[in-house]
């Protein structure tokens, strides 16, 4: 003989709590999620301009340096 379980919020399944534990559980990870991926953007175009302003002081120094024509 076959038991049936009374529901899928009852007793024998899962119960409300924990349900709505982690519905806010994977709701609070995927927002972590998409602040990391913001801020990791962020982090990227600060590391593209400062790339950017180091190339130039380089080539700046580098050129004034041979201003002259001679090499």
């Amino acid at each position: 003989m076959v038991t049936q379980q009374p529901g899928f919020f009852f007793a024998g399944g899962f119960s409300i709590l924990f349900f709505l534990i982690l519905i806010v559980s994977v709701g609070l990870g995927i927002y972590a999620f998409v602040l990391l991926v913001k801020l990791a953007r962020r982090g990227i175009i600060a590391l593209d301009l400062y790339n950017h302003a180091k190339n130039l002081e380089i080539r700046e120094r580098y050129e004034s340096v041979h201003r002259d024509g001679t090499y």
